[in-house]
């Protein structure tokens, strides 16, 4: 059993400040004090204990109490992405069989027609019933459900427990370090892995959370240099903008921030040179939906002497590279610890999220002499755009159900903004315009997701096993 985080992080340091969002602040007493009435007003609007409740809504500070709310519940949270298509919330939705969807009011036009779900602004108004809320949690409770895109083209919902949640901050923290007046910086979603796992650090480590409904540059420079906040997770095309901002208004990073923490795919060397000489130390981390974040990071003092690298496995967690005898050696990175996911919900219910113990990431890495992470190719098919993991098979997915669409393949090309983007070779049965399957993805998929290229080709390069080659798309460009 762990404690519940809200209850025992407001008992130990009640008056310091927990969360400021724009112009307001609350305590951990206060947010205490408003998750327990938003769990009491869930109650009376009929949610009960450790039902499978759906959660939507931008990154504001009611969102964080609604959260909370599910938390006293000992809800599982499904963290629905307000950036999906309808027909993939709707897939989201039905897959989990979650029993009501609650949704910020400014967001409830993104639900799929005849969606199960209350407002915010219902549930604020709604009278209360006290019910128990207990201070203790089982250890594999499942706090969080967070889907990630599958090569098969089907999205899986990750669980996540308290055992998972908790081991990962532990781990952060004795790699980071501590200080009671550190603030982190939240920029990005709170339906992320990433930005979630920034609430449970605040809970446990009892810091301040800046919160920003969305990414700010000018904000993001001005407290980075000022040094209102400390820590930051960002993506590298976050970075990269912070870099520019703080170079065009010539500042330097303050002393008082500690560290940034880019993750969701390769750092460019460019970047961490730009940052050593603006004083913002970045280190680089390797993780994912299943490993509740961070798994590995690379210390700042590394960071130009390993560049590439994404460090060492955190306190608590194993990696190693399948089969590999020896360093340098390339094969599939596994992961052990207790932040891995101890499996999936609805259509992958059934399939084990380990094997002997070991997630098998589908990322092909190595060790160097000194033990340190190299990640080649993450996941060989996807695309990170942006921070946003796409893969390939389900935009093929998409593509092959317009009716002018025979065969379609995938592939990501490199962009100096997002990292990069898809761009889609298809094979057509009669005449499309460009803009015809555009307006059909648009209809299905994340606006991140939707290629930015379309190519009509005769053929698909395929294997022996008639197994599309996505390596070999790129050559069709030419």
């Amino acid at each position: 059993m762990y404690p519940n985080w809200i209850l025992r992080r407001a008992y130990l340091t009640p008056h310091r400040t927990g969360l400021t969002f724009e112009n307001e602040s609350w305590t951990f007493e206060q947010i205490k004090q408003i998750s327990i009435k938003r769990t009491y007003q869930l109650a009376g609007l009929g949610i009960n204990h450790r039902q499978r409740i759906a959660v939507l809504g931008p990154s504001k500070p009611s969102l964080i109490f609604i959260m909370y709310a599910c938390m006293h519940l000992q809800c599982e949270m499904v963290m629905l992405n307000r950036k999906l298509s309808k027909s993939e919330l709707q897939y989201q939705i039905e897959d989990s069989q979650v029993e009501m969807v609650l949704v910020e009011d400014e967001d409830a036009h993104l639900l799929p027609a005849n969606t199960n779900h209350l407002l915010f602004s219902k549930i604020l108004e709604s009278a209360e019933e006290a019910v128990e809320i207990s201070e203790e949690w089982p250890s594999n409770q499942t706090t969080t459900i967070m889907y990630t895109s599958g090569t098969t083209g089907f999205p899986k919902g990750v669980r996540q427990t308290v055992e998972n949640h908790q081991s990962s901050a532990v781990s952060s923290v004795l790699n980071i370090g501590l200080s009671h007046d550190d603030v982190w910086l939240c920029a990005v979603p709170l339906f992320h892995i990433s930005g979630f796992s920034i609430l449970v650090r605040s809970l446990l480590y009892g810091n301040e959370v800046k919160l920003y409904q969305k990414f700010d540059q000018d904000g993001a420079v001005r407290d980075i240099s000022e040094g209102s906040v400390t820590h930051m997770s960002v993506v590298a095309v976050i970075l990269g903008r912070i870099l520019q901002g703080l170079e065009e208004k010539q500042l330097k990073a303050s002393p008082r921030f500690k560290v940034m923490l880019p993750g969701g795919g390769p750092v460019p060397v460019n970047y961490l040179e730009r940052a050593h000489k603006l004083g913002l130390a970045v280190c680089q981390t390797y993780g994912m939906t299943e490993t509740s974040s961070q798994t590995a990071t690379l210390s700042n003092a590394d960071a130009l002497r390993k560049i590439g690298s994404v460090g060492k496995p955190l306190f608590f967690n194993q990696i190693k590279i399948l089969d590999a005898t020896s360093p340098r050696t390339e094969g599939e990175i596994l992961i052990r610890g207790p932040h891995v996911t101890p499996g999936y919900i609805g259509r992958f219910a059934e399939r084990s999220s380990t094997i002997n113990g070991w997630l098998h990431t589908g990322d092909i890495g190595y060790f160097d002499e000194e033990g340190y992470l190299y990640v080649v190719d993450r996941r060989s098919d996807l695309i990170i755009s942006g921070g946003e993991n796409v893969y390939p098979a389900e935009v093929e997915n998409v593509l092959m159900g317009h009716p002018a669409v025979r065969e379609a393949g995938v592939c990501g090309i490199e962009h100096e903004v997002w990292g990069q983007v898809p761009v889609a070779f298809v094979v057509l049965k009669h005449d499309v315009t460009e803009e015809e399957l555009i307006a059909f993805c648009k209809e299905k998929l994340a606006k991140y997701k939707i290629p930015k290229q379309f190519y009509v080709v005769q053929a698909l390069p395929r294997n022996a096993s008639n197994k599309l080659m996505r390596r070999k798309l790129k050559e069709l460009m030419n």
